[in-house]
């Protein structure tokens, strides 16, 4: 890419940029709008819809960035729970390796590498030139200023490495500070049994209670066995749906009474009043859901159970020692938070849940191998001869510079994103079947998922496929793929600036705005399907796709530190942009339904060790490749100096993020033998984990009244 396109990319996305903000400030203050960008004060009751008109809502200001600033970060813990906290501290951190990183890049490396000749530069024509001469292809082979390169790769590091052991004991402690400040969870006293053996003559309630009472005897409390209810569910959703359908017919005038026929697709039959219509079926489903539930109950169980304790200490003690002989009988796991169950999720044997994964696997397999079309075709935009030989008809077209900057800078990032939209989705449908039992587990597992299937599609194959169609074959022989990288990873430096840009600026910016929910919105406002007191749900934040996205970007920047430091300007601009903005959707939109924990951040940590790694690889390769053996010589250590020290923060870190050392349950245990509210506490807990479908409801008989989800809680 030469320098005019990336300047007309960066313009565009600018501009783009600006026309967001201006248009988030504006949309903001208007009353119909604060569905979309304040759905959960308005849930909270700390927002209400005005209607006096002013001329100030039609100004665009920056209030909002000095409102989403203030909070602290205490605040925004107690307001949205450690994932939030954790994911401001991923922006914390990037912001603080990038500031280095790009003092470094900017002031040293950049004149550096733009002082060398080994690529031929025609200053007079400095637009057209290609941005390779900022990148280090543009120092001698050979020359001395190459160990300036290498002695940024060792600084930083050990920066990096001293910045994520900061992050990794921090957020650790914050992890146990925030478990000792919670009242008693049923979660804590509770693990998930699988794989129970079948006694003849008992049912599998009998055997878990004659089992864990003969073994965990002073410990145990109670269990309650997971039945198979699919089909219940599918029955709720549709009484849910005939539900709200109804609550909107019925808000309507009712001065214009609606008719239907009651034949196929109310096409045919006789004239029926729609509100009668509605209300006998909506019984008719009832008594459906009335009659299955008696059915689940008397015959659905299947091999699984919620055990409860008296004591966390307990719970731990039964999840972390193997039960029985055979290792596939009585598997534990902890349980999730009661409205954290996924209650689709049994397969409740260790086969059923090993095909699952397998499938979900090889899934995975063919759609990051599908997704190489779309890779390889924006490659094959980003270079102009090779898209005159495949297309001969856009040869004229071509000519035209600013058609051409526009197809080689903006065009073919813009492609790229539009595919990659469809993958977080698509990661988290698989992930559900794999046999996770909680939604927070579905979420870490796309999590993953997403992460790697970007840094494979968006780096290795673009890296790997070169800017020409014909070099595809080289991802199809993997003996010449190490060969290739530190020859083939500085050559797509700019179009990974580009991808900064579009994806970075651009993307975070229309997360402001919520183009797509605000849309969805004025249409059912327009529809009248959405009335002043119909319930809406606050959306949480969608961890499984910007987490992946944030670290992609962190691979980008440590990978090009010492090879094209160009691109590090922008991305302090994104993360810049990030933080503030995703501090304003955590405090005014996202409200979290599930938590984990802080359980991301290994993610976080095993995703910049991996970028390190890469990077050390590479400068072994592109040392050599510039004939400078003794210093690729010298970074060989570096790559296994950082797995030494990942593999001390594994020792040292994960343990706490996978469970709570016998020193936090104890101490817990003793603080809770003091509370009056423990005994009842434990009276709840025996039903915590009853499935919400086996619940009874009755909404036909008061649907004047529906202002409350389906599945009501019960009292204990």
């Amino acid at each position: 890419m030469i320098v005019s396109a990336l300047l007309t990319s960066i313009g565009i996305n600018l501009a783009i940029c600006i026309f967001y903000f201006t248009l988030y400030s504006i949309l903001r203050k208007q009353p119909g709008n604060i569905h979309v960008y304040a759905p959960r004060l308005l849930a909270e009751g700390k927002s209400q819809p005005g209607d006096r008109f002013n001329l100030e809502r039609l100004l665009p200001s920056a209030g909002w960035v000095r409102r989403a600033w203030q909070p602290s970060e205490e605040d925004l813990l107690s307001k949205s729970g450690l994932d939030a906290v954790v994911l401001m501290r991923v922006f914390i951190f990037s912001l603080r390796v990038f500031c280095f990183a790009g003092i470094v890049g900017i002031f040293i490396l950049l004149p550096v590498n733009y002082l060398g000749t080994q690529l031929k530069i025609d200053f007079s024509d400095l637009p057209n030139e290609s941005l390779d001469i900022f990148s280090i292809s543009n120092v001698d082979n050979a020359s001395k200023r190459l160990w300036i390169h290498f002695t940024a790769v060792y600084v930083f590091t050990g920066v990096v490495c001293y910045l994520l052991y900061y992050e990794y004991n921090y957020i650790s402690s914050k992890r146990i500070s925030y478990f000792y400040a919670s009242k008693p969870q049923p979660h804590q006293f509770t693990i998930l049994v699988r794989g129970i053996p079948l006694s003849a003559g008992k049912s599998f309630s009998d055997t878990v209670e004659s089992f864990f009472t003969e073994y965990h005897p002073s410990t145990y409390l109670s269990n309650l066995v997971v039945r198979q209810t699919n089909k219940l569910q599918n029955l709720i959703r549709d009484v849910n749906i005939l539900c709200k359908r109804l609550v909107n017919l019925k808000s309507e005038n009712t001065a214009q009474k609606k008719y239907t026929r009651d034949g196929f697709l109310g096409l045919f039959g006789r004239k029926v009043d729609l509100v009668h219509h509605h209300e006998k079926l909506l019984g008719d489903l009832e008594e459906n859901v009335r009659v299955e539930q008696l059915g689940v109950s008397l015959s659905g169980e299947v091999p699984a159970a919620f055990v409860s304790f008296k004591f966390r200490y307990g719970a731990a003690v039964a999840l972390h020692i193997q039960q029985s002989i055979n290792p596939l009988e009585w598997i534990t796991e902890q349980a999730p938070e009661p409205y954290d169950v996924y209650w689709p999720f049994f397969s409740a044997s260790f086969m059923p849940i090993w095909v699952s994964k397998l499938v979900v696997y090889i899934a995975c397999f063919i759609l990051t191998v599908l997704f190489l079309i779309p890779v390889v075709f924006v490659q094959g935009l980003t270079n102009l001869g090779q898209l005159e030989t495949f297309f001969p008809f856009l040869k004229g077209i071509l000519t035209i510079t600013f058609i051409s900057q526009i197809i080689t800078g903006y065009l073919p990032n813009l492609i790229l994103q539009l595919f990659l939209k469809i993958v977080p989705p698509i990661m988290k449908f698989l992930s559900s079947k794999e046999g996770c039992i909680s939604n927070s587990g579905i979420l870490m597992s796309a999590c993953k998922k997403v992460l790697w299937f970007t840094i494979w599609n968006i780096f290795f194959a673009n890296v790997l496929s070169g800017s020409a169609l014909s070099q595809v074959s080289i991802i199809l022989e993997p003996k010449t793929i190490p060969a290739k990288l530190a020859a083939a990873v500085p050559a797509q430096a700019s179009f990974f600036i580009a991808y900064v840009v579009t994806s970075g600026w651009t993307g975070e910016s229309s997360e402001l705005v919520r183009i797509i929910p605000l849309i969805c919105y004025c249409i059912r406002k327009l529809s009248s399907c959405c009335s002043t007191g119909d319930e809406f749900d606050v959306p949480s934040l969608p961890y499984e796709s910007e987490i992946p996205r944030i670290l992609f970007f962190g691979l980008l920047g440590i990978t090009y530190f010492f090879l094209a430091p160009l691109i590090l300007p922008f991305l302090l601009a994104y993360y810049c942009l990030g933080y503030i903005i995703y501090r304003n959707q955590l405090l005014n939109v996202y409200d979290p339904k599930f938590e984990t924990g802080g359980k991301f951040w290994p993610i976080v940590h095993n995703s910049t060790i991996f970028s390190l790694v890469l990077m050390h690889i590479l400068a072994v390769g592109l040392f050599g490749l510039k004939k400078l053996p003794l210093a690729s010589s010298l970074c060989i250590p570096l790559p296994i100096l950082t797995l030494l020290f990942n593999e001390y923060c594994r020792k040292r870190f994960l343990p706490i993020f996978k469970a709570y050392p016998a020193e936090c349950l104890i101490k817990k245990d003793r603080e809770d033998q003091n509370d009056p509210a423990m005994n009842d506490f434990l009276d709840k807990l025996v039903t915590a984990y009853q499935d919400p479908s086996l619940m009874p409801m009755q909404h036909s008989s008061n649907i004047d009244e529906y202002n409350t989800p389906l599945l009501h809680s019960r009292e204990v």
